[in-house]
């Protein structure tokens, strides 16, 4: 244990006198190599690189964001650079192995990491600061939790699992990234009880919904953006609920997109 922390603070020591714009500079360019690499290989190999992303994209937001990173920080800083990466690469399956689909793949990626670990330093150095700058950061890693859900349910129905295992997947990515996305709310070193229980909820309501779609004759594109509207819906009455900040006018436009969305999923139904 001692070997491990001596070890922690030599890496710290030697990467804090790299600027802090240059780590993540490097972070992205080696995570897009990497997922790069990975695109040369078959799905059959995905048991091989899902632990890799997992542990390499942990390691690189760490290098990244280094300093200050305490408590329930090392939980909600580095939720979402994982998710991006792990479903980014589950969902370029889904396309033809060309370079005209991997080079604007990787692009993308590049663009969505590099996001996604700014949101997290500017949740880490004290966001209290400024406040504009908060709330930029709180949109965009909001959008990208809709796209995070977008790619893992295209992925979870492009199985065809039977409606068990879309049930539990629906509710497991649910809590987690609302667990994450109400906890960058206050930013609160400790997890709150109130933040665990709409994450609870939120799971439920997800879980629920993934039952009902699995019943549903549709296309996996249309589950995918039901279930992401309901949860993009749902967690932003929530997050402005726990702001206190909800009002009549917040909720009309939160359920406007989820019944927009609804019509078109049951126009696209194929009975």
């Amino acid at each position: 244990m001692l070997n491990l922390k001596s070890l922690r603070q030599f890496f710290e020591k030697k990467a804090i006198k790299i600027d802090k714009r240059i780590r993540l500079v490097i972070s992205v360019l080696v995570l897009g190599l990497l997922m790069l690499f990975s695109t040369f290989f078959n799905f059959d190999k995905a048991i091989f690189f899902i632990p890799i992303f997992i542990i390499n994209t942990y390691l690189f937001s760490y290098f990244s964001l280094l300093e200050g990173i305490k408590k329930f920080s090392w939980f909600g800083l580095f939720l979402m650079p994982v998710l991006i990466t792990l479903f980014f690469y589950l969902f370029y399956f889904l396309f033809p192995g060309r370079w005209l689909t991997r080079i604007p793949f990787i692009f993308i990626y590049e663009v969505s990491i590099y996001a996604v670990l700014l949101c997290s330093n500017i949740f880490n150095v004290g966001v209290e600061k400024n406040l504009q700058l908060y709330r930029a950061a709180f949109s965009i890693n909001f959008f990208y939790q809709a796209v995070v859900s977008f790619l893992f349910y295209n992925v979870l129905f492009s199985f065809k699992y039977n409606f068990l295992i879309n049930m539990i997947g629906a509710g497991i990515s649910a809590f987690l990234l609302s667990l994450q996305l109400f906890w960058s709310i206050r930013l609160d070193r400790h997890l709150n009880k109130v933040v665990l229980f709409y994450s609870f909820f939120t799971a439920l309501i997800m879980m629920e919904a993934g039952l009902i779609v699995s019943f549903t004759p549709a296309r996996t594109a249309v589950y995918a953006l039901f279930l992401t509207a309901t949860y993009y819906s749902l967690t932003g009455i929530i997050h402005h609920h726990i702001d206190e900040k909800l009002f009549t006018e917040t909720i009309r436009e939160y359920l406007g997109v989820w019944i927009f969305v609804l019509i078109i999923t049951l126009l696209s139904l194929s009975w």
